[in-house]
């Protein structure tokens, strides 16, 4: 089998990758020592790759800590190898190339292999298993397994299976075990590859990791990490200002600007790959492109950010952030509530006789959302929008995704830890997607040829495409990129990550 010159991706000496993203940085001196961290979310499963809670970004940094994933990330989001060491297409793309990581083990000291890999992948390509990225892992299939080499056919052309290598469901999961065990064992024990083991887990309150002694990438510099699930900002903001955790994040910016100044605390902001977004749904009255329209010249997006977030936050007018492969600056909807007014007027809308709907919202999932959302309904009534608010748990939101029945508006933080615009753009905007809220025919076209395209210059123009004809459309209402807030103890040393993932195997002594 040739390797595609141009294609494969060959990345280093497979034992120093760890260390390029920071893994078993830590000095022997600091082993032993304890890091507590109050995450902004509960764990509802311990399999990374099947259910709602495989598909919510905040949850991957969790995951992270216990398994491997196919092929790894650096905090800038480039990549890096993982349990694969070289990956990539042959010369016509009919077929793909995978090495194998050698010298790995489980958590139970049994030997990791090839035959991991291709378990893992078939059992994501099975509609059976429940993996809600089914549809891309099924896209490659025929394994078959030479030395530490795996290859297989492609049945469809995925440009962005790779990538995903890297994202939602991407871990590697242990097929002796996993049979051996089935869902509930593995539920109740959960073994990865991972820099950190399992040592307990209580549900809704704390799971405590025990750093992994064999793994490849090298120690950890904690030997004990424990992640407390506190969903509510005031409580972690408490944690950290007690003492009783040691690094929190997404706090109120104006909280964090408090805290970053408290004696032994320090504080660091990096604007990560998440987005804040109104997902439409294309139920009443939002099949009214006036009152889609509307909503989005209604809302200035800058006084979110000035008077809410304290200065951090990049406003943004597409499904793509800057650091985004199709991001396109020219694509502006802009702050215009004269244009609001009229485009409501004009469906026989005014602020006497608003248009009414539901929007929903989490609260405390990220910094201010409920108040954005608050702000928000404000500046719709100012034109002829009453909008009612409804509090959800993100979990809710996933469930109701699901089903597609979120209300004419919902709040939702996006996150594309790969910046490619098939995991934002297309994923939200194409209807047969089960990430997808609106599902329009027109968008159906204009994606759908794009998930196979393997000219890739074709590919992300067509996604700019897609994006200025959603602009135009008012499908969906952008709002800020965020600027991730980590306040942590000035005893450990934190690396922040574009994708937002907050991982102790990367943090260490001071």
């Amino acid at each position: 089998m040739n390797f595609s010159r141009r294609d494969l991706l060959k990345i280093g000496a497979a034992g120093s990758a760890a260390m390029t993203f920071g893994l078993g940085a830590g000095t022997a001196s600091a082993q032993g020592s304890e890091l507590t961290v109050a995450y902004n979310v509960n764990l509802p499963s311990w399999d990374p790759t099947v259910g709602l809670s495989a598909v919510n970004p905040t949850i991957q940094g969790i995951y992270q800590s216990v398994f491997d994933m196919y092929i790894g990330q650096k905090p800038d989001l480039s990549f890096t190898p993982g349990l694969l060491t070289e990956w990539g297409w042959n010369d016509d793309r009919t077929k793909v190339i995978m090495k194998v990581r050698e010298g790995v083990t489980w958590h139970d000291g049994s030997p990791f292999g090839p035959e991991d890999i291709v378990w893992s992948l078939e059992r994501a390509g099975n509609p059976e298993t429940g993996n809600p990225i089914q549809f891309v892992w099924s896209k490659i299939g025929n394994f078959a397994i030479d030395g530490n080499t795996v290859t297989a056919d492609v049945k469809e052309f995925e440009p962005t299976l790779f990538k995903w290598m890297a994202f939602l469901t991407g871990f590697v999961m242990p097929k002796a075990y996993y049979e051996k065990v089935g869902a509930e064992g593995f539920e109740a024990a959960p073994i990865g590859t991972g820099p950190y083991m399992v040592e307990k887990f209580e549900r809704n309150a704390f799971v405590r990791l025990k750093a992994n002694p064999n793994y490849w990438g090298g120690k950890p510099a904690f030997e004990t990490a424990i992640i407390k699930f506190v969903p509510d900002a005031t409580s972690r903001v408490a944690e950290v200002e007690s003492g009783k955790s040691q690094v929190t994040f997404d706090m109120a910016y104006e909280e964090y600007d408090r805290l970053k100044s408290v004696a032994g605390l320090a504080g660091v902001t990096t604007p990560v790959s998440d987005i804040a977004m109104i997902f439409l749904n294309d139920v009443e009255p939002m099949l009214d492109k006036n009152v889609r329209l509307a909503a989005h010249y209604a809302i200035d997006k800058q006084l979110l950010v000035d008077r809410l977030l304290g200065g951090y936050g990049i406003p943004i007018d597409t499904l793509e952030a800057p650091q985004y492969a199709a991001f396109d600056p020219t694509i502006k909807v802009g702050f215009d509530p004269a244009k609001a007014t009229e485009l409501l007027a004009a469906s026989g809308y005014s602020p006497e006789k608003p248009v009414t709907f539901k929007i929903q919202t989490t609260r405390g999932f990220k910094p201010k959302d409920y108040e954005m959302i608050q702000a928000i309904v404000g500046m719709w009534r100012k034109v002829g929008i009453e909008a009612e608010i409804e509090v959800y748990e993100i979990a809710k939101h996933f469930e109701l995704r699901a089903a597609d029945t979120l209300a004419p508006a919902a709040f939702y933080n996006w996150g594309n830890a790969i910046g490619d615009p098939a995991t934002s753009t297309g994923f939200a905007m194409f209807g047969p997607s089960p990430h997808s809220v609106w599902d329009g025919q027109d968008l159906i076209d204009m994606i759908g040829p794009l998930w196979g395209e393997k000219d890739e210059a074709k590919r992300i123009a067509g996604y700019q495409a897609v994006d200025k004809y959603i602009a135009e459309q008012g499908y969906v209402i952008p709002l800020i990129q965020y600027v991730q807030p980590i306040i942590y103890s000035d005893k450990v040393k934190v690396v922040p990550c574009v994708s937002g993932a907050v991982l102790p195997a990367l943090m260490t002594p001071a």
